[in-house]
């Protein structure tokens, strides 16, 4: 394998962007520090054009705006594998929009392939086996190591010639289109500006009372500063499990702290007093200031719409067994709940049903208004 070089200044970047720009299609991928970091960011490009992969390294300070264009650029399509984390990495640390996607585990998804991560889809059709020992390594690291490089450059040198093989296949299938809408929705994607309470992020904390929650966030709010402190991801100083359970139990000394499951006493030694402190503070706090977990109001209970929705989702296992495709993909049960409770009546009506997609509409469309319509 020749070597693949990695620009490292602003004059090397701004000809690669230029050489891009000639291109037709380009493969594209990215590796973060989501593991290692308290802010991940991208720490590595990688791009490979119909002559050669190039990778790029974001953290040596060279100026990637002069690559905005050409991601930019329909005419360029853009070949990634799983692109959903890396569109909205490019976008928030880099401004990138990305037009003309191609993703090929959705094409993948959409042809019925029962595995589609990269390495199975490479080494079922090509033989080529990827060594994935990186895909959790630190790759704020510097210098990458020859490994490290190889692994990167990877990721992308074999999708032009994937694409080659799954787009007839789509087109064969009839499903050009129906992944084309699901590229453009996704070439949409962005990370959102999280508010209110840590809790709400934080997995369990539905199942716990208002005192509970409160010491929950103290201690969330405590291990965010730790986090920071030693710029590292928050996981890593205290796991999210342990955290439910100290608030579950609120315990008031070291020996009740390290009595309760999933903390260690590793973790009680170093940070066990910190701990106690914040869970002494969400004790004292006044019952009119506790917080409230937010709920969605259950909708109320309506048989006909339970019936139309067993229908639904009975038409909707055969559908997809005669496509040969995952029936979750098809249509999801969110979309099957809100057509059993709204029962559109015609195509018109369908239309209007918020989240169902132009594809389905058309393809499914019909069953659908037939399917609601014998349910009742």
């Amino acid at each position: 394998m020749p070597d693949t070089p990695i620009l490292t200044d602003s004059a090397a970047v701004a000809r690669f962007a230029e050489e891009l720009a000639l291109e037709t299609v380009i493969a594209v991928d990215l590796e973060a520090d989501s593991m290692h970091c308290y802010r991940e960011k991208v720490c590595l490009l990688q791009f490979t054009t119909s002559a050669r992969t190039v990778l790029i390294d974001p953290l040596s300070g060279a100026d990637l705006s002069v690559l905005k264009p050409v991601m930019a650029d329909a005419s360029v399509r853009k070949l990634f594998h799983a692109a959903d984390y890396d569109i909205r990495c490019l976008a928030r640390d880099f401004g990138f929009e990305v037009r003309g996607l191609f993703d090929t585990m959705i094409a993948c998804q959409f042809l019925g392939e029962e595995k589609v991560g990269l390495a199975d889809v490479l080494g079922k059709y090509y033989g080529v086996q990827l060594d994935k020992q990186f895909q959790r390594a630190d790759w704020a690291q510097r210098p990458l190591s020859g490994e490290m490089i190889r692994y990167a450059a990877e990721d992308t040198r074999h999708l032009h010639r994937l694409v080659e093989l799954l787009e007839p296949r789509l087109q064969e299938k009839g499903r050009r289109q129906w992944v084309a809408e699901e590229f453009a929705l996704l070439e949409e994607a962005r990370f959102t500006e999280h508010e209110g309470p840590l809790f709400l992020r934080t997995k369990g904390a539905g199942t716990l009372d208002r005192r509970q929650l409160a010491i929950l966030e103290e201690l969330l709010q405590w291990r965010e500063g730790e986090a920071q402190r030693r710029v590292c991801a928050s996981f890593k100083v205290f796991g999210g499990k342990g955290l439910i359970e100290i608030a579950r139990h609120a315990p008031v000394s070291l020996k009740g702290l390290v009595a309760i499951e999933g903390v260690f006493p590793r973790l009680v030694d170093r940070y066990g007093k910190k701990i106690l402190a914040a869970v002494q503070v969400a004790m004292e706090l006044p019952a009119d200031r506790l917080p409230v977990y937010p709920r969605t109001p259950r909708p109320e209970k309506d048989p006909a719409a339970d019936k139309r929705l067993l229908f639904l989702k009975e038409w909707r296992k055969g559908k997809a067994e005669a496509l040969e495709i995952d029936p979750g993909l098809l249509i999801n049960n969110a979309l099957l709940e809100t057509l059993s409770r709204q029962v559109p009546q015609t195509l018109a009506q369908l239309a209007e049903v918020a989240g169902l997609k132009n594809w389905q509409r058309q393809v499914l469309g019909e069953e659908i208004l037939n399917v609601l319509k014998s349910s009742q």
